[in-house]
């Protein structure tokens, strides 16, 4: 049906957006017999969630069969302590009780998993590793869903921007969206959100964190993440909350010549010496094995980078032994970094402003344009800490403390990246969005990390490896099964 310049069309269930959270939702609602329009505005889909490595799950069966305890009580007490109880309670409770369910409902699609297991030391083994490509696990996952949400006849429209909800008598009627140039309005008693967040939104980052993108901070795997979802429930009356929250950490050296996860890139974040633009350490460099906390850590900068100092015994020790800290699943502990000297002279060759190697300190310093008389102060009191085998300073395990004394050394320049954004729209445990009263808006529901609720003021890795991915899958499934519920028996003209 066409009316003057706007053309309509009627459906069930809108979905905006096409990551892990929307397919995941637009399966689940056309699993139970209802008309689906999947949105994505750019040409393909899967957004972010085609990066991703493996998702959390407690009790599942693949945790069983390895004789790992981990409850779901003991799950969700630990998350929301982690929050210090600014999470929501109901919400983490319904995502970690759903989890393991959700894992056999993706196997059942045929999704596959290798392994479950931690990506950090003392973490709790959540991570459920996807099969897939390297460095695109997710893609996998994300191309099943699609496969299996067109078989139950979801209709995807690519390079469509959804540009507003619709309301009627204070329940949500539809979206319009634009298309090829045409401008349609989409009538749908239900509609849900999931757009993947405002990462690419420099003002927005600005304005909730005090960032400024391309400068203390990078938005990797993200592309056109403008909070469109966001604004759009805001501007249908629903309720702001998590804005501010980062996915945050710390990565090596980029651009000219040096490759992602290769080998300077995983020598830079190891626990080392790690020095500010001043030539200062800024904090116990153990807490690289927590991505959370280095990347809070490394946030407070104010020029947005520092330095990995290490020297030659340090590398020949990776190079031999291999590295303490994981890269990715690529590259885990133990990794040896044979082809560092290849990688780092490539990198040199091309000029890469990010790597540096010197035959002094002093040398070092003015390399990186740091006051040699400050970086020699800081490695003179950094080898004495590593020498009597206790910091003084910032405590950290002995078992880091390694000495700078070997020429060469070697500085690697680290960015604070950011892998997404958390949070924005108020919702309720059945993903229900709320408004300023904390009423459920009628049909329209948030999920993945549109979402607020899963998290305090940071992303847990200690307690929920792969949580971002687990809940995006999560919290579609709840959507699509709440929308259906909302609507069953609702005709459509």
């Amino acid at each position: 049906m066409q009316t003057g310049r706007k053309e309509i069309i009627n459906s069930h269930v809108v979905v905006i957006g096409s990551g892990a959270s929307g397919l995941g939702a637009a399966l689940t609602a056309a699993e139970g017999g209802l008309k689906v329009i999947l949105l994505e505005k750019r040409l393909r889909v899967g957004g972010t969630s085609n990066f991703a490595e493996g998702m959390f799950a407690v009790e599942s069966d693949m945790q069983r069969e390895k004789y790992i305890s981990y409850t779901r009580d003991q799950a969700f007490k630990n998350i929301m302590d982690y929050s210090h109880w600014r999470a929501n309670p109901r919400l983490v409770r319904a995502f970690v009780d759903k989890s393991a369910s959700t894992i056999a409902w993706l196997q059942r699609q045929g999704v596959e998993f290798v392994e479950v297991t931690n990506n950090m030391p003392e973490g709790f083994r959540t991570w459920h590793v996807l099969k897939g490509p390297t460095r695109a696990r997710g893609s996998a996952l994300t191309k099943i869903l699609l496969a299996r949400a067109k078989e139950k006849g979801v209709t995807l429209w690519l390079a469509t921007e959804a540009k507003k909800i619709i309301k009627k008598d204070n329940r949500i009627s539809g979206v319009i969206a634009e298309k090829e140039g045409k401008t349609w309005q989409i009538n749908a008693k239900t509609v849900i959100i999931a757009s993947g967040g405002y990462a690419n939104n420099k003002e927005w980052v600005k304005k909730y964190t005090g960032l400024d993108l391309g400068v203390h901070v990078f938005p990797i795997g993200n592309v056109g993440k403008m909070g469109d979802g966001i604004r759009m429930a805001w501007e249908a009356g629903a309720a702001e909350e998590g804005m501010g929250v980062l996915h945050l950490f710390r990565i090596g050296p980029m651009g000219r010549g040096v490759q992602m996860l290769g080998h300077p890139e995983c020598a830079t974040l190891q626990p080392d010496l790690w020095v500010d633009q001043r030539g200062e350490r800024f904090c116990d460099e153990s807490i690289a094995f927590n991505d959370t906390f280095e990347g809070n850590a490394h946030s407070r900068l104010r020029e947005g980078y520092s330095y990995t100092i290490f020297d030659e015994a340090a590398k020949q020790y990776m190079v031999e032994y291999g590295i303490e800290k994981g890269a990715a699943y690529k590259n885990l502990p133990g990794t040896r970094l044979i082809n560092f000297d290849k990688e780092l002279k490539v990198a040199l060759e091309k000029g890469n402003p990010d790597v540096f190697v010197a035959d002094s300190i002093e040398g070092l310093a003015r390399k990186i344009k740091v006051d040699p008389d400050v970086l020699k102060a800081t490695v003179d009191e950094y080898n004495r800490f590593c020498e009597k085998g206790h910091d003084d300073l910032f405590a950290k395990d002995p078992k880091y403390l390694r000495p700078l004394k070997r020429p060469n050394f070697y500085a690697m320049r680290a960015h604070a990246i950011m892998l997404g954004t958390l949070g924005g729209i108020k919702i309720n445990h059945r993903t229900e969005v709320l408004d300023k009263e904390e009423k459920v808006i009628p049909g329209l529901y948030a999920i993945g990390i549109d979402a607020s609720g899963l998290y305090g003021d940071c992303y847990n890795f200690m307690y929920s490896s792969g949580a971002t991915l687990g809940f995006a899958v999560n919290s579609g499934r709840m959507a699509g099964g709440n929308a259906l519920s909302y609507i069953t028996g609702a005709n459509i003209a």
